[in-house]
């Protein structure tokens, strides 16, 4: 677990973190996006994944084969629900 108030993960960091799962799932708003993690993908999946300070957008949550970086209330119910 990283404090993103203590440890700032810029661009070059997130796609290190993000690249390392074949699913990225972005959260922003109403809208939530499924991304195949791909170097044709990198600058729009950064784009959807980094905030306005140039900080990894939190919650940012790594699991088996995909991360998931945002948060979207019903998005979390329908995959966390048990």
């Amino acid at each position: 677990m990283v404090d993103a108030r203590k440890e700032r993960i810029d661009a070059d960091a997130a796609w290190t973190i993000l690249s390392s799962r074949p699913l990225v799932i972005t959260a922003r708003g109403k809208k939530v996006t499924e991304w195949q993690t791909t170097d044709t993908n990198k600058e729009a999946i950064l784009k959807a994944a980094m905030g306005p300070s140039g900080n990894l957008r939190a919650p940012t949550l790594r699991l088996k084969d995909r991360i998931v970086v945002g948060f979207h209330e019903d998005f979390y119910k329908a995959t966390f629900a048990p």
